[in-house]
């Protein structure tokens, strides 16, 4: 086998096409809808690099026109998850054996495969299945995907470059970096693509066989991830796609003595209740599992009287609406100073006014459908619960229809209680919960923001007041895993801002850096003497 000292490509992030009017990725794009509206696929399980397919169907529909049926997938039993993990298991020796270059090179060509000819297709399937207008399928599906799998190359380089810096005469110190024993199980979201992509390549990329289940209201994007990575040239089994439901899943997958890692986003809830089985099952794993993850966020926006109005209201409404705050990072809190509320005020009721809400395929449309009916059932209780409470007041929106799509108009809440349902509460949707505080209450309310939520994912700062952003830094390091100066909160670049979060938040493990992928490999220090002792006497025994 030849040998060398290989250097990557050195990732820059992947430039976001506009789709502005007149502009070939938008006419390439709108084809791309029209040809996946136009089909009915029937999406199959991947094991060991087979197709499967099963007789028990779901339905895949846009969440803005759920008559329209896109695709039926076929859904798996414990069976398949059994069947996943020893394809996993029976592709890993020759996968963790594979030179790490040729590992790199699949997930640089997956790269560029969606860089270049999937790139339409995989925006236009988030774009339908998980109802994201074109600006955010493009910087999710595309961008975000391109550059996790990039920049994760050059992580995984650099992580095998690190060595030990002496190595005395006589002795050679160095450390390999072996994938997990076993097999990781990817549990992936619906909100990202980006991330359902992520998940399981960050883990192979390392070495690693994946058993992978995502959300079922992603699977209609998974499936082209799936196909981009087969392209790509990834080996049978390496990763296995299957789509079962999480408690049948995790029967098998935390019972079973291979078991070595999970990489996963969703619910605190959910989260807490797989660390729980994880280590109610400890004595059956041949290794302490990896158990990494990023879950719920209860998002704060905090602007001063010294803020400049423009651009706390541009902040907060992108922060708050985009991709009808179904982001992990999305502002569902503001506190607002009292000198500033009248300005930002007007100003962001002048802005929604002119927002459209509709199908991701008229492109002039800002606010799209929420997920499911399971989260417009949700939202419309806080809302209608928040038009009965007193201390609250609706200054904008209120209002749902899911006669067609889940749509849900972005609401607005003004309270008179920090600490009101909706400011503590996860509601992953386009609600914004406003609190207007007294301008000289400033570090009372940083101990307010600080304590009200027992998440900690993301937060932004808008002032022009130095001493004031070095306190809020200051005082609110705990508070969130991702901080923003004069900047919403939504937005991490792979690359620039690493994500995540701790307390509720998840594991911190930051996605989109170097940090992430050490969670997937385990060290071993080689040392070897050339010229070894061999008396057991020190000099010191001397008489």
């Amino acid at each position: 086998m030849l040998k060398g000292f290989f250097n990557v490509p050195v990732p820059v992030n992947e430039a976001i096409n506009s789709y502005a009017p007149g502009t070939k990725e938008r006419e390439l794009l709108q084809s791309a809808l029209k040809e996946a509206r136009a089909k009915e696929l029937d999406i199959p399980m991947y094991i060991g690099g087979k197709e499967v397919r099963t007789n028990n169907k779901g339905r895949i529909t846009p969440p803005h026109d759920h008559q329209h049926l896109l695709a039926t997938y076929s859904k798996g039993e414990k069976k398949h998850v059994e069947d996943a993990i020893n394809a996993a298991l029976t592709a890993k020796s020759n996968w963790e054996n594979l030179a790490w270059e040729h590992r790199a090179a699949i997930f640089l060509k997956a790269a560029d495969l969606i860089a270049g000819p999937y790139r339409y297709k995989i925006n236009a399937a988030t774009m339908l299945g998980q109802s994201k207008n074109a600006f955010q399928a493009e910087i999710d599906a595309a961008c975000e995907l391109i550059d996790f799998l990039r920049f994760n190359v050059a992580y995984m380089a650099e992580i095998y470059q690190q060595q030990p810096p002496v190595s005395p005469r006589g002795s050679w110190n160095r450390v390999e970096q072996r994938p997990l024993e076993g097999f990781v199980f990817a549990l992936t979201p619906f909100n990202f693509t980006a991330i359902a992509g992520n998940l399981p390549s960050s883990a192979a990329m390392m070495g690693n066989v994946v058993v992978w289940k995502p959300s079922n209201t992603q699977i209609y994007a998974a499936n082209v991830i799936m196909e981009v990575f087969k392209e790509a040239g990834l080996p049978d089994g390496v990763i296995n796609l299957v789509y079962v439901s999480g408690p049948e899943a995790g029967e098998v997958i935390f019972s079973h003595p291979d078991f070595a890692g999970i990489h996963f986003t969703g619910s605190t809830g959910v989260f807490q209740d797989i660390w729980k089985t994880v280590g109610n099952n400890i004595h059956k794993f041949k290794t302490y599992p990896r158990i990494v993850g990023e879950t719920g966020g209860k998002d704060f926006i905090l602007v001063d009287g010294t803020a400049d109005t423009q651009v706390a209201a541009t902040a907060i409404l992108r922060g708050a609406f985009e991709y009808q705050g179904q982001k992990c990072s999305a502002a569902s809190r503001v506190y607002i100073a009292k000198s500033n509320w009248p300005a930002i005020k007007e100003q962001l009721l002048n802005d929604l006014a002119t927002l459209k809400m509709g199908p991701t395929e008229d492109f002039t449309n800002f606010i799209n459908a929420v997920i499911d009916e399971k989260s417009f059932d949700n939202l419309a209780r806080y809302i209608d619960q928040a038009k009965k409470d007193r201390g609250v007041e609706i200054i904008a929106g209120g209002n749902y229809d899911k006669s067609k799509g889940y749509f849900i108009e972005p609401t607005v809440l003004v309270v008179d209680d920090p600490k009101y349902t909706t400011m503590c509460e996860e509601l992953f949707g386009p609600v914004l919960t406003v609190y207007v505080y007294d301008d000289n209450k400033f570090d009372e309310i940083l101990d307010i923001i600080d304590t009200t939520s027992i998440y900690a994912l993301t937060g932004a700062f808008i002032s022009q007041d130095r001493y004031a952003i070095e306190k809020a830094t200051q005082k609110l390091r705990n508070a969130a895993g991702n901080f923003y100066i004069n900047d919403k909160c939504t937005g991490a670049v792979v690359g620039q801002q690493p994500f995540g979060g701790a307390r509720g938040s998840g594991t911190n493990d930051k996605a989109g850096s170097m940090i992430n992928l050490l969670r997937w490999v385990s060290p071993r220090t080689i040392k070897e003497t050339f010229d070894p002792p061999k008396d057991y006497r020190y000099p010191f025994h001397a008489e």
